[in-house]
């Protein structure tokens, strides 16, 4: 019985470690300094919004992107009439944080002035029941009950395999059951929102309205049009002045590179 649990255990290992580097994986965001913010945030109040987006695309380039600062900078690009860039900077905020519900709203309200009308896309009922799930908290909030989860089931194991009170055994199984599922739910969670935050296979149409072709080059046959803030996602990134893109419905073709920018 020890040896099956000292297996199990060094099985488990791996989780609480994934766990661990996602926590310090996401030490290293921060805000830039306020003062510097603050100056682009008034250009905003008072509806310069060339200004702002300037300060916000300053700021971002010399000393790193934030959720914050992807919002601000979205919601500048909005109100200069430049659907294409607000959405790909409200998708920026939510690769750095899913669960921020501003962008989340914000993007939803961009994407509905969009000329495209996207079909919606049906998922398995558990499907949009664990992403749904998964949102509800951050990959460093994950990553904690995690690890918290695993030390309990510790604990619990431990109980189990020391104390000789039945009744404190029964509790302890029971604890390190709930404990388990936790610990494999949160660790897969915190994995699912990682994977989700480091893919950068997804771009947004920045021209008004761009052609997809058949071929990689003008004379390609058009397969249809596609406008400003269209999400595609990339399915050949070989070639540097031509892209190949798939749409939700599964349609691919080729698009000028200039037309797409990455999120």
């Amino acid at each position: 019985m020890r040896k099956i649990i000292y297996i199990f255990l060094l099985l488990m290992l791996p989780f609480c470690t994934a766990a661990q580097d996602n926590v310090q994986a996401n030490e290293g965001t921060g805000m830039a300094e306020e003062y510097t913010k603050a100056i682009g945030d008034s250009a905003y109040s008072k509806g310069e919004y060339e200004k702002a987006i300037g300060i916000y695309e300053a700021i971002i380039a010399d000393k790193g992107s934030s959720v914050q600062l992807y919002y601000n900078l979205g919601n500048a690009y909005f109100r200069n009439n430049m659907l294409g860039k607000a959405i790909l900077n409200y998708e920026r905020a939510l690769l750095i944080d899913p669960t921020d519900e501003d962008a989340k709203a914000n993007l939803e309200f961009a994407q509905s002035r969009m000329k495209d009308e996207i079909s919606e896309q049906y998922e398995i009922f558990f499907v949009s029941w664990f992403k749904g799930l998964t949102a509800i908290f951050n990959v460093t909030v994950w990553a904690v009950i995690g690890i918290l989860s695993f030390a309990v089931l510790l604990v619990s194991l431990l109980l189990i395999l020391f104390n000789k009170n039945d009744a404190v055994r029964k509790i302890s199984i029971a604890l390190a059951v709930v404990s388990l599922i936790v610990t494999i739910f949160a660790n897969v969670s915190a994995y699912s929102l990682d994977s989700y935050m480091s893919d950068r296979s997804h771009a947004i149409v920045m021209k008004e309205e761009a052609s997809l072709k058949s071929t990689p080059n003008n004379s390609g046959t058009v397969l249809i049009k596609v406008h400003e803030g269209r999400k595609v996602k990339i399915a050949d990134d070989t070639m540097s002045d031509w892209k190949e893109i798939e749409l939700e419905d599964g349609t691919v073709g080729w698009v000028p590179s200039s037309v797409i920018e990455r999120i």
